[in-house]
C-alpha cells in the first residue's frame, strides 16, 4: 500500500506500508492491502505505519480526511502533520506546538472580540449623541 500525508504546504509522508492505523469519530480502525474504498473525516489524532522492513511510524494530524482507493492508495489531507518514530517524542513536541498555536488562536480571538466591542461602542455613542434612539 501507499501513504500519503499531506498539508497545504508539503507532503509529510509519501512511503508503502504494509499496515495503517488510523482514528476517526467513531473510533480507531485498521487499514490492509486490499481494503476497500473508503472515506472519513479525522479528528485531532495519531496516524501509525508499519513499513515493509517491520518498523513503525507516526504522525499526528490535526483534523483532515482520509481516503483509500484501490485497496492500495491510503491518502490523508490535513491542516497540520506531525512526524515521528517515537510516540513519546511525538506526544511531547505535538503537545507544545498545538498549544503554542491554541494560546495563539485564543489570543486572536480575544483581540478580534475586542476590536468588535469597541466598534459597537461607538455605534452605541454615535447614536445617543445624534439624538438617535436609546438602549436600555
Amino acid at each position: 500500500m501507499r501513504l500519503r500525508i499531506v498539508t497545504p504546504l508539503s507532503v509529510v509522508v509519501d512511503e508503502d506500508t504494509l499496515a495503517v492505523r488510523a482514528e476517526d469519530d467513531s473510533g480507531s480502525f485498521g487499514i490492509l492491502p486490499g481494503h476497500g474504498d473508503f472515506l472519513t473525516s479525522l479528528a485531532i489524532s495519531v496516524i501509525g505505519w508499519k513499513r515493509s522492513d517491520g518498523s513503525r511510524r507516526y504522525c499526528a494530524v490535526r483534523r483532515g480526511m482520509l481516503s483509500v482507493s484501490a485497496g492500495k492508495d491510503v491518502a490523508v489531507a490535513t491542516r497540520e502533520a506531525i512526524a515521528g518514530d517515537d510516540l513519546a517524542t511525538l506526544d511531547t513536541t505535538v503537545l507544545d506546538r498545538f498549544r503554542t498555536d491554541f494560546e495563539k488562536e485564543r489570543s486572536d480571538r480575544f483581540e478580534s472580540n475586542q476590536l468588535q466591542l469597541n466598534a459597537i461602542r461607538r455605534i452605541v455613542s454615535r447614536l445617543g449623541s445624534s439624538g438617535g434612539t436609546t438602549f436600555a
